[in-house]
């Protein structure tokens, strides 16, 4: 490889974890923000994110730069196309914490829902399988991936459990119906960041292993 596109693929690299480390902070905020009802810190969230817009902006304008400059092949081009689309999946967990942030602004205004359900174990689980996509970006490891892939089961039926409380709740207490929706919605966004992790896994097989494994994820169930 030569040395200018060496170091190009080195400031990706970093770029990249720098970004993802953003959008980590901006999910446990976000998640803390709704357990603990805390306005501020879920404004604080909303705040942050043109920080996180302006990062996506220059990765990918890093990446268009490197692919017109040094014209890369084999596995340095796998590497900047997986870049380019781990860096979108992670402006959109960061537009999804978002989300989360601007529900636990709106619930912290309103009396707790009579509800059993602990959002502390779904967002765990989502910002686990978002830290290891990146362990498995750092390590190049397919088998880090592979288990990130089998384990986005675990997640949807967390969610499917919370679609049914919500829904017996309602029944129950009509007059809490606009809180209970936004627990549910809180409920989507944290299964739809598993679902970006699971993107970036995938993109990490892609960029070691050359093979695009996009709906093969019973193959690692």
């Amino acid at each position: 490889m030569p040395k200018h596109l060496q170091k190009e693929i080195e400031n990706l690299k970093k770029s990249i974890l720098n970004l993802s480390a953003k959008v980590e902070s901006a999910v446990h905020d976000a998640a803390f923000a709704i357990e603990q009802r805390n306005r501020e810190l879920a404004q604080k969230v909303i705040d942050n994110d043109i920080v996180i817009d302006q990062q996506e902006v220059e990765v990918e304008e890093e990446c268009l730069k490197t692919l017109a400059l040094h014209q890369p092949v084999a596995t340095d081009l796998r590497f900047i196309i997986a870049v380019l689309k781990i860096n979108n999946d992670l402006e959109r967990i960061g537009d999804l914490a978002v989300n989360i942030a601007e529900r636990a602004v709106f619930l912290a205004t309103q009396p707790k829902p009579d509800i059993s359900f602990d959002f502390s174990d779904m967002a765990s689980v989502a910002q686990s399988m978002l830290r290891k996509s990146i362990d498995a970006l750092v390590n190049l490891s397919v088998d880090l991936a592979q288990d990130i892939c089998a384990s986005d089961d675990i997640i949807d039926f967390m969610n499917r459990e919370m679609y049914l409380k919500v829904q017996k709740a309602i029944l129950a207490h009509p007059e809490q119906i606009a809180s209970l929706i936004h627990l549910l919605s809180v409920s989507r966004h944290l299964e739809r960041i598993a679902d970006h992790a699971t993107n970036i896994a995938e993109d990490v097989i892609y960029m070691v292993e050359g093979q695009i494994v996009r709906h093969r994820t019973e193959e690692y169930k």
